[in-house]
């Protein structure tokens, strides 16, 4: 699981610091100075591959002009049996550093061992994670809000999967409180209606009034008849809520299948509920002394907890209590826990009860005020939650079609559904498409994504895999084979865009790095469409059948390799590499 630019990096800063020692022996440098400074590629590619700028950061501390101490560093460099065939000095004091053919070669043969893992990394280390997504209320189908976090969810755990961290995928299925309530009014006056006709009963304002209800509640009239017509409201609400959620949640478990999306845990917020565990987690807050009683309800110290936040993280004091804060009920005068005490209590339960040093939660735009409440209410249990629990947002989706905005759905009567959606488009557009940066409002062109040109980059993407797969069939037949990575000779691929196509190949582990450290992995996306781009750059301007056998070893183990590389990044998104097209 090689990571070919971490490995240049790190060897130029074993060649500079063994380049000072030299210098330091032959008087050249003064001794104790610690090199620090960057090491990185330049956007210019005319400046070479590398560029470090340790000389310019020891200036001050050597008392010596910045290129000065760069020309003795160059002239004591040792670059035999090195990454680099050349470097120089230029600037103000930079050292410029050219790859060698040994660092290419490295690279396809990093390919070749590592496979569908290529760009797999260790920076994790095995800390367990939670990546909690979608965890839609299971009262109707799910929207698109629900799509785009669904491929988000996926893709980033997969992401921090691959950058070797211990991943759990989770669904929070709210089958507790208001919703399921008027999700039981709903089929109930669904029921009546059947029974007694829609005008003998008055469905309400505030109702589900998606056909989907409908169809529950002809579904539980065909199973039970009348039996529940004149049953208590309890009895009622309590036989069709659970016959409600017993149709939805298979219904939903079954298209985040066909969306690619499989979970380790659905997780039910009602066993909660039956298990004391809200109640026991409110006790707690009280026992830290951060809840007091009011009009009858509990409440929690929100502000309190906010302003310590706000301090905590840099804010003075005086700044904290200019913060507009209010406090939040936990438990109300009826003896009803509110939705964010069991929120509070299931981030508990994943901390303290199920060990997850972090928990990433993928949620709407529309939820940013409840972030650093949750947060602070987990640091008022002690679990640090400022630190270990943290929120990707993500924004709206505008479905267009024609250029025009689609917004019915034939299921719902509101947003367009995922089923709707898949109905559509291809599974394999839409993961591709949702997977766009999260913090910015997506429009997604549905006419676009059926497109089968270079305007849609899935097509793009899928068919420079394809593309490759028919070439290698093509020159398997005959007689010529990828050839192992180590029986190929690199220097035949000396042109500029093998070059610049073997280094965006040697890109992926980075990142998956990147992706990572800062939830997007909306990265990948990007790093496909610019591998595609320079492939079909390489494709069309290097002839590979036809030229002589070692060029066209080199230049097909080349093209495989990236055949590869497709894949395995396709694979981070759930999105299929197809061999013909």
């Amino acid at each position: 699981m090689a990571n070919m630019i971490e490995a240049a990096k790190l060897q130029i800063d074993s060649l500079v610091r063994s380049a000072y020692a030299a210098a330091v022996e032959k008087g050249e440098l003064p001794e104790g100075v610690e090199l620090t400074g960057a090491i990185e590629i330049p956007k210019d590619a005319k400046l070479g591959d590398y560029a470090c700028s340790y000389a310019m950061a020891a200036a001050k501390a050597m008392h010596m002009a910045p290129r000065k101490i760069a020309d003795a560093l160059l002239a004591n460099l040792e670059l035999e049996g090195s990454y680099f065939a050349s470097a120089e000095v230029a600037g103000a004091g930079f050292i410029n550093f050219r790859l060698a053919d040994s660092w290419y070669a490295a690279v396809l043969e990093a390919i070749e061992a590592d496979g569908s893992n290529y760009g797999s990394i260790n920076v994790g280390k095995g800390e367990k994670v939670m990546v909690e997504f979608v965890s839609a209320n299971p009262t109707g189908p799910m929207h698109m809000g629900n799509a785009r976090g669904g491929v988000l969810g996926d893709s980033l755990a997969e992401v921090l999967h691959r950058a070797g961290y211990n991943v759990w995928r989770e669904f929070y299925v709210n089958d507790a409180g208001n919703q399921i309530n008027k999700f039981a009014q709903s089929i109930d006056a669904r029921y009546q209606q059947i029974i007694l006709g829609e005008d003998k009963v008055e469905f309400p304002e505030d109702g589900y009034h998606g056909d989907d209800i409908k169809d529950i509640a002809k579904a539980f009239y065909e199973a039970n008849g009348d039996k529940y017509l004149n049953a208590e409201q309890t009895e009622r609400y309590e036989a069709m809520s659970r016959f409600g959620l017993d149709t939805n949640i298979p219904k939903m478990q079954s298209d985040l299948k066909k969306y690619h999306i499989e979970y380790d845990e659905w997780f039910f917020e009602s066993s909660l509920h039956e298990s004391g565990y809200v109640a026991e987690t409110v006790e707690l807050l009280g026992q830290n002394g951060w809840t007091y009683e009011k009009d009858g309800a509990l409440w929690l110290k929100t502000a309190d907890l906010l302003r310590q936040k706000a301090m905590n993280e840099g804010k003075t004091k005086e700044q904290a209590d200019k913060l507009d804060l209010k406090d939040d009920v936990l438990r109300r005068a009826n003896g009803f826990y509110t939705y964010f005490a069991a929120d509070i209590a299931y981030h508990r339960n994943k901390f303290a009860k199920r060990g997850f040093d972090k928990v990433i939660n993928i949620w709407g735009a529309d939820h940013h005020g409840h972030v650093a409440r949750l947060q602070a209410a987990l640091d008022g249990l002690g679990l640090d939650g400022s630190r270990r629990l943290v929120v990707v947002l993500m924004q709206l989706v505008n479905l267009l079609q024609d250029g025009k905005p689609v917004r019915m759905s034939k299921r719902t009567g509101k947003t367009i559904a995922l089923a709707d959606l898949l109905d559509e488009i291809s599974v394999d557009a839409a993961r591709y498409f949702f997977n766009a940066k999260p913090d910015t409002h997506l429009d997604f062109d549905l006419g676009l994504a059926v497109r089968e040109d270079s305007e849609n980059p899935v097509y793009y993407i899928q068919y420079a895999h394809a593309r490759i797969c028919s070439l290698v069939a093509a020159l398997a037949a005959e007689g010529s084979a990828v050839a192992a990575a180590k029986d190929i000779d690199v220097s035949k691929l000396a042109g500029d865009n093998e070059h610049e196509l073997i280094k965006q190949l040697s890109l992926l582990p980075e990142e998956i790095r990147l992706s990572a450290r800062d939830y997007d992995p909306s990265r990948i996306n990007r790093y496909l469409v610019e591998l595609a781009s320079r492939f079909h750059r390489f494709y069309n301007s290097e002839r590979i059948k036809g030229a002589e056998p070692e060029v066209l070893a080199a230049r097909l183990k080349l093209a495989d390799s990236v055949r590869s590389v497709i894949a395995a990044a396709l694979g981070i998104l759930g999105v299929t590499a197809p061999e013909k097209m």
